[in-house]
């Protein structure tokens, strides 16, 4: 009682303190203005910075965006993390907590399952060994001035209000939280984050066994189609593999018939019900990229010189990533005054905050961009548990790998938990008594080992609990002046394996494919889990050789495309992946560029940016036509279906028949998916009525002998429900309109009559869809408009996205923005990504745009989402939205006379 009583008590200060806040915030009242501004940055003047051995130059323009100048690289990293801590302290020092699983040491209980989950990964001790025994000294140094730099700044701002307005809230709740210095492991623990969240198909491994439960395997395969190599082709025609390495074609993007693997039988029949809870502690991971399922990914291509209107070559580069205040990126110039061996960085982009280094961008000679490639790099694997301490692996009993971790807990005890790891991985199944009575029950083969009485776990084989040299990997692109060069700095580009993209101001262009991805035995494939206790599952021992990784340099078709579709098609001798998304953007991107090729003409840098903005819906050119030769007899819903006979299939935010196909399309992926799936896939709180499975045991006439229909309701988030719409789902739904009697058509009406075939489902999507819309916006569809449905609210991460007291509401006016109305959808080149299976709001964004010129640095422009800020209120803490949201973009000076002439600000660190 008095622990309830106090949580009241802080919970209403919590109330009060907000409430005091918004309303001063807003009518300029003292009490809120000066707590609001109390955290600004100081911007002008000097400031003394400890370490420093000469003044560094921090020059913003009116974004707030900062170049800085220093004359060796330690200061300007040391100078790095004294900015990146005045803007986004509180956002790093929540990213660290994260990634160390010590989220409870500032937000309490609520958050021990998912401390427990992350200290089971270990992404912390990771990133110490890395630290340790991989990073090259010169990475190393780097590294320990960036945290002395933030740490520089932490001196002078202890805590409380000085450092952020949400510690100022945090403080309401948790008195005792001081803030610590910032390390260097600080900053590589954020890699593993990064590969967490682009970690590629282990979501889709869970969710194929997860429908085991209620289909066959042949009907999960139709539900995970082959790659379309014929239509949508692959971002490289497939060279060959020689003894020196990878050989790249001459010539273009080419294709390859695909065809779908045989997968595990014996693995398949081991999971069952045991990956349910797996898939919850999954999910419980902050998403800090954004939601972790098919359809996310990001839009890159460069085109040569010889193509364009400049005589240089153009990269353009969205990454799609999860909204939120603040941006994800942080825009920023690092620059040594002279340029030599000593001190060799004069280098701009998108940058995270808690990380040395530009992540993205350009140096003066080069240009890099990113998308994820996807690989297979993490497998879960069944383990057979012979003991507590015990696990067999080939026919023996092997002693589990046993560490202890103490989380510590906001106004709480501290939770002691016991990680054990098998020769595969961490046993990620281990910290709830769920977890062990579900491995205790999960369906086995024959084949399999007798599960006895401790059952079965899951561990985790997962690349990035490698340690590696990733951090090495970004310095060595910040620096790199040739293709050569860059190659080099891919080499060490470990997790999260990405397309790298090139370019240079001597007219080239290129791709590599990097990477630690593993070798598997040829009867692996990876796609669903795997029995641990069978050696020929394991991994081999080497991953793929980095020279034997895919590569082009200055392709015969001009240009290159890359936005998550397949790499190579299947004569490429290694396994990347069986699960790579289904190449809608990238057809299109490639059909736009081929299409302003005609007749000789060549791609501009407007022509770029326009592409950027492209929201067709290419689905819809194949979908439309079906539901237009659908006979409506209900004027009410023949009116809607009329919106789509002059449709030009552009998702604008004012479109109707916009608003009105994705009304159609979410409804019908519910009615021939969605209603048929188990609790586990669909969302938190889609409730359906299922037929309870009779007790085999009793006589029909006995009490529970004849099956009844009972509510089952929906577990899953938001970012990992299905059927989620995306790029694989178009796919499905494709191939399906070609087979109008396909069981999935059938459905099952509000009075439980059943339904069969394709057009009969369709004509109940329009009707759905015609009443959702009607619910949700008007009864008149002159009013409808896909903005309206398709909304964007940028939330910060923590309290902004805490719905679960009465204060939150208050504190979400303090520190979030929206809702804007966007165009676009998913599977489109502007990829606002939304999830079918929830409803219409955005969850997925283009989280910046950039369009370099290599013909002339300074005419190159980006665009961030939020701001440079991360203080609420703050002017560029949400001046870059709406430019966003209008597709426009901001210029991007990089020689010095025009950072000089763009500078509003100009703040000197001097030495302390």
């Amino acid at each position: 009682m008095p622990r309830s009583k106090k949580f009241r008590r802080a919970r209403l200060i919590v109330i009060v303190l907000a409430l005091l806040l918004v309303a001063g915030a807003a009518t300029g009242g003292w009490f809120g203005v000066r707590t609001v501004r109390a955290s600004y940055p100081q911007v002008t003047g000097s400031v003394r910075v400890a370490g420093l051995s000469g003044p560094v130059d921090v020059e913003r323009d009116a974004n707030g965006i900062p170049q800085l100048y220093a004359d060796t690289p330690e200061d300007l990293f040391r100078a790095q993390g004294y900015v990146h801590a005045q803007d986004r302290f509180w956002e790093m020092d929540v990213r660290r907590h994260i990634t160390s699983g010590r989220l409870s040491e500032m937000f309490g209980k609520s958050q021990v399952d998912t401390d427990s989950f992350l200290r089971t990964m270990g992404w912390s001790r990771v990133a110490q060994q890395e630290y340790d025994t991989q990073l090259s000294a010169t990475t190393k140094k780097y590294l320990q001035a960036y945290a002395e730099g933030v740490n520089s700044w932490l001196a002078e701002h202890p805590g409380g209000s000085a450092a952020s307005l949400e510690y100022t809230l945090l403080g309401a709740v948790n008195r005792s939280y001081t803030p610590e210095k910032w390390t260097p492991v600080d900053s590589v623990s954020w890699l593993k984050a990064m590969a967490w969240d682009l970690s590629g198909n282990m979501q889709d491994e869970i969710d194929r066994s997860l429908l085991q439960e209620n289909f066959s395997t042949e009907q999960v395969g139709q539900l995970y189609p082959a790659y379309p190599y014929d239509r949508n082709g692959t971002i490289l025609k497939t060279g060959t593999v020689a003894a020196g390495g990878y050989v790249p074609a001459d010539s273009g993007s080419g294709a390859a018939a695909g065809g779908q693997p045989d997968t595990t039988t014996q693995a398949r029949a081991l999971v069952g019900s045991l990956m349910q809870d797996v898939s919850g502690k999954v999910g419980s991971v902050p998403q800090l990229l954004g939601a972790n399922g098919q359809g996310i990914g990001s839009n890159s291509w460069v085109v040569a010189g010889s193509k364009t209107t400049t005589g240089k070559p153009l990269m353009a580069n969205d990454p799609h990533l999860g909204p939120g205040m603040p941006s994800i990126w942080y825009q920023m110039g690092l620059h040594c005054r002279s340029v030599d061996a000593s001190c060799p960085f004069d280098t701009t982009g998108y940058t995270f905050s808690g990380m040395p280094g530009v992540v993205i961008g350009h140096n003066q000679k080069i240009s890099w961009g990113f998308t994820n490639l996807g690989p297979d790099v993490a497998d879960l694997y069944l383990e057979k548990i012979t003991g507590t301490d015990t696990y067999l692996y080939d026919g023996k009993d092997e002693k589990f790998t046993v560490r202890k971790e103490t989380i510590k807990v906001a106004g709480g005890k501290n939770v002691e938990i016991t990680v054990r790891e098998t020769n595969n991985g961490p046993l990620i199944s281990d910290q709830s008594e769920t977890d062990q009575k579900v491995g205790s029950y999960a369906p086995v083969g024959n084949a399999a080992p007798d599960r006895g009485t401790t059952g079965y776990g899951v561990a985790l084989r997962w690349a990035a609990l490698t340690p590696a040299k990733t951090m090495d990997a970004v310095f060595k692109l910040d620096r790199a002046q040739n293709f050569n060069q860059f190659r080099d700095a891919a080499k060490d580009f470990a997790v999260p394996a990405q397309n790298l993209i090139y370019a240079d101001t001597d007219n080239h262009i290129g791709y590599q494919a990097p990477g630690m991805i593993p070798v598997r035995d040829k009867r692996f494939d990876g796609t669903y889990p795997a029995p641990g206790w069978d050696p020929a599952y394991r991994w081999k021992d080497k991953a793929i050789p980095f020279k034997s990784l895919p590569w082009a340099y200055d392709p015969p078709s001009g240009y290159i495309v890359t936005a998550n579709q397949a790499v190579v098609d299947e004569s490429y001798p290694y396994l990347l992946t069986k699960d790579w998304e289904y190449g809608t953007r990238a057809k299109q991107i490639t059909d736009l560029i081929e299409s302003k090729l005609k007749n000789g003409s060549k791609i501009s840098p407007d022509d770029m940016q326009d592409m950027q903005l492209d929201n067709t819906s290419v689905m819809a050119k194949t979908l439309v036509p079906y539901l237009l030769k659908i006979g409506i007899k209900d004027s009410y819903v023949r009116d809607a279906q009329d919106l789509l006979k002059d449709w030009n299939y552009h998702q604008d935010s004012g479109s109707a028949a916009a608003a009105y196909y994705n009304g159609v399309w979410r409804n019908l992926l519910l009615r021939a998916f969605g209603d048929k799936f188990p609790a586990d896939l669909r969302a938190e709180g889609d409730c359906q009525l299922v037929e309870q499975k009779a007790d085999e045991t009793l006589p029909d006439d006995a009490v529970g002998g004849k099956p009844k229909r009972v509510e089952e309701c929906g577990v899953r988030d938001d970012g990992t429900a299905q059927p989620d719409g995306g790029d694989r789902w178009m796919e499905v739904v494709r191939q399906l309109l070609k087979d109008p009697k396909s069981p999935w058509w059938d459905y099952t009406d509000a009075y439980g009559r059943v339904h069969h075939g394709r057009d009969a489902l369709l004509a109940q999507a329009m009707t759905d869809a015609r009443q959702e819309l009607t619910a949700k916006l008007s009864k008149s569809i002159s009013t409808w408009s896909w903005g309206r449905l398709h909304t964007l609210t940028l939330k910060e991460q923590t309290m902004g996205s805490d719905d679960s007291s009465l204060a939150s509401g208050i504190v979400h006016k303090l520190l979030n923005r929206g809702p804007y109305q966007l165009s676009g959808g998913s599977a489109a080149v502007d990829a606002t990504g939304w999830n079918a299976a929830t409803g219409y709001e955005v969850d997925w964004i283009p989280s910046m745009r950039m369009v370099v010129d290599l013909s002339n640095f300074d005419a190159s422009q980006w665009i961030n989402v939020g701001g440079a800020s991360g203080h609420a209120y703050h002017p560029n803490y949400n001046d870059q939205t709406q430019l966003w949201i209008d597709g426009r973009l901001l210029p991007w000076a990089f020689s010095p006379e025009a950072v000089k002439k763009a500078t509003k600000d100009h703040l000197v660190l001097t030495k302390g």
